[in-house]
């Protein structure tokens, strides 16, 4: 599997656009609907506190999900996650319009997914990222494996990278000073 040194530290900090699935990346995966319909989802804390500083950094952020959810969108109100896309299973689609409403190069983005509907936009993204129990595509797909899994750690892991190199283009990212939710 690709370790963080297989990607140098230049590799990490082109990056101008950091995006992401929600279910299987944020969370392990599992969706918890109670009888009355309203579902429950649990998300790191640790993921949220380098989301934030990422965020603060300046490096825009995205969560991208095949699935519409209230719970995702209040998770991603809180820590304020400026560009959230939902229903939509077409994720090279959706990462190849925000990148170019952005005006970033999809070469500059960090996609990071767990199965066959985001292989394509991780194998178009300038470094693709999984995470260990993925779907084996998703695996094959990835230039990067977290050693964290989803939902514990593996989301903090990118940005704990990201951070380390500098990000963004010119090292514009850097640790905020900002106070950040968790």
């Amino acid at each position: 599997m690709p370790s963080p040194r297989t990607l140098s530290a230049a590799r990490w900090a082109r990056v101008r656009l950091f995006a992401m699935d929600v279910d299987g990346i944020l969370t392990d995966g599992t969706v918890a609907i109670s009888s009355d319909g309203t579902e429950t989802k649990s998300f790191s804390v640790t993921d949220g506190l380098g989301l934030g500083l990422v965020r603060d950094g300046g490096l825009p952020l995205a969560w991208i999900s095949g699935r519409l959810s209230g719970a995702t969108t209040v998770r991603a109100t809180e820590l304020r996650i400026p560009h959230v896309i939902q229903g939509r299973r077409d994720k090279l689609a959706a990462l190849s319009e925000l990148a170019r409403e952005l005006g970033v190069g999809l070469d500059q983005c960090v996609y990071m997914g767990d199965d066959i509907i985001d292989v394509p936009a991780l194998r178009a993204a300038g470094i693709g990222v999984s995470v260990p129990a993925a779907a084996p595509s998703a695996l094959a797909a990835a230039d990067y494996v977290t050693r964290h899994r989803a939902g514990h750690g593996a989301v903090r892991e990118v940005c704990d990278l990201l951070l380390a190199a500098g990000g963004a283009e010119g090292g514009n990212l850097r640790r905020g000073s900002r106070t950040t939710r968790r």
